[in-house]
């Protein structure tokens, strides 16, 4: 039997394993390790909400320049009341500038034209159609009263069309290839090739060079102050008594001074003591706001109800809305109210030698809010000599207390001394003389066929001023 053993040069000690340090108390274990992570960054949302905002402003201003209908078109898509208004006034024409083109400005007039004569003068953006009720009120009672639309408001002309020198350069050629389809259509040129079998150059070139700018009337208080003057001379309403809205007093208010013998009596309604209007033009400015507003009719009845009145009625409220929208009139309204005298001072207006023997009434709402009801005191505090006067409609009393505003104005009215008015023959218009002229030698005496007049009879001075000064019913668009 053999037996092997190991050697001792073969037996190999087995290594002893290191004792493991012990923790200590200031050493902790460190957690893992976590994969780095993107931190976001903050301006990184205000620069894509910036580009959101900028895309959606663009679109809504180009779109609604593109789609602008034209005049006929907007006036037949018009609500009922609205152009049952329309058709129960008429226009005439003014001027403020030699050098400028005249506009056409609406007046609605109800009574007998031989009582006391009450001419109102609204608030920026208001129109005769607020006053529509009012309008009738009045002439119930025995009163002349005349509602006429400023220029930029309700149905008087809000824009005029300017030439001017094309600029040229990448956006003046835009501006003019935008102007074209505006005014042309999309598929103008492409027309004439196929009518003339040609591309009109030279029209378009000659076009280029001077293009016709729609601008919006943006009148000052000396500008309003010669359309109230006209209008009332036109209408031969001196002297008048003076219903003033709202914003009124501050367009008129240096008119007013200038002239106190064409003026009888005044009312003021609701005017503040820096004469700011009741509607927010900020609203009708800010181009999201705008389009909100005017493009959503609870955006818009919201506005109103929050600022100027809560007891219009729907339909009201959305005809307001389409006269605001319709021909770009916020732009005028928005650019008058730039205008206005911000630091007018009503107790230094009131207080003026003009207007010491001017009678003087003040009608406030007393239930709107307590601000506005102290607003009231101070107005009164500043004119003393003036009968103030309660009511229970909102800042737009025309619309929710047409009856009750309309009965204090014709107490108020009646309760002084009876105008006397100098009769004036005026002279006959020379086209008018000729007219007549031919119809003495034709034989048709007292009868002239006038060119879209109805009226065929003719008496002495009447004939021919509807066409002569634009007082007919002709939509003027």
């Amino acid at each position: 039997m053999v037996i092997i053993t190991e050697g001792e040069d073969n037996k190999k000690p087995h290594p002893k394993p290191s004792p493991k340090p012990k923790p200590t108390s200031s050493s902790k274990p460190s957690p893992p390790s976590k994969p780095p992570q993107n931190v976001p960054n903050p301006f990184a949302f205000w620069f894509y909400f910036t580009i959101t905002v900028s895309i959606i402003t663009i679109f809504f201003i180009s779109f609604s320049s593109l789609s602008r209908q034209d005049p006929k078109s907007w006036f037949l898509s018009l609500p009922t009341s609205l152009r049952q208004h329309y058709s129960k006034g008429r226009t005439i024409k003014v001027q403020t500038h030699p050098d400028q083109s005249p506009f056409e400005v609406f007046t609605a007039e109800k009574g007998v034209t031989k009582s006391e004569k009450v001419i109102i003068v609204h608030g920026l953006g208001l129109s005769s159609f607020g006053f529509r009720k009012m309008i009738e009120a009045l002439g119930e009672r025995g009163v002349h009263v005349v509602a006429f639309d400023l220029p930029g408001n309700g149905f008087s002309d809000k824009s005029t069309v300017e030439i001017e020198e094309n600029p040229g350069g990448f956006f003046g050629r835009l501006r003019f290839v935008v102007s074209e389809i505006q005014e042309k259509g999309l598929f103008w040129a492409f027309d004439e090739i196929v009518a003339t079998g040609q591309v009109p150059f030279e029209e378009i070139e000659a076009r280029a060079m001077k293009r016709k700018v729609l601008k919006p009337i943006e009148l000052g208080p000396g500008e309003i102050g010669k359309v109230l003057g006209q209008v009332i001379e036109t209408m031969g309403l001196a002297p008048v008594h003076l219903v003033l809205h709202d914003s009124a007093l501050g367009m008129v208010s240096n008119w007013v001074l200038e002239n106190v013998k064409s003026v009888r009596s005044v009312t003021l309604i609701d005017t503040g003591s820096k004469s700011v209007g009741a509607l927010p033009l900020w609203a009708l400015e800010v181009p999201l706001v705008r389009e909100l507003v005017l493009g959503v009719s609870y955006a818009h009845a919201l506005l109103i109800r929050m600022s100027c009145s809560r007891g219009v009625g729907g339909a009201d409220l959305d005809a307001h809305r389409v006269l605001l929208k319709g021909r770009d009139g916020t732009k005028a309204i928005v650019g008058m109210g730039k205008k206005l005298n911000h630091s007018f001072d009503i107790a230094e207006w009131g207080g003026s030698d003009g207007l010491k023997g001017v009678p003087m009434q003040l009608l406030w709402s007393g239930s709107w809010s307590k601000e506005w009801s102290e607003e009231g005191q101070r107005v009164a505090n500043a004119l003393p000599k003036a009968t103030f006067v309660a009511h229970s409609g909102g800042r737009w009393p025309q619309e929710d207390a047409a009856d009750e505003v309309a009965g204090h104005i014709a107490n108020f009215v009646t309760s002084l001394p009876a105008t006397v008015r100098k009769v004036l023959e005026e002279p006959i218009p020379e086209r008018v003389q000729k007219l007549l002229e031919e119809a003495e030698q034709s034989g048709h005496h007292g009868h002239v066929h006038g060119h879209g007049d109805h009226s065929h009879n003719v008496h002495g001075a009447g004939a021919g001023y509807p066409d002569l000064y634009g007082l007919g019913h002709g939509h003027g668009w």
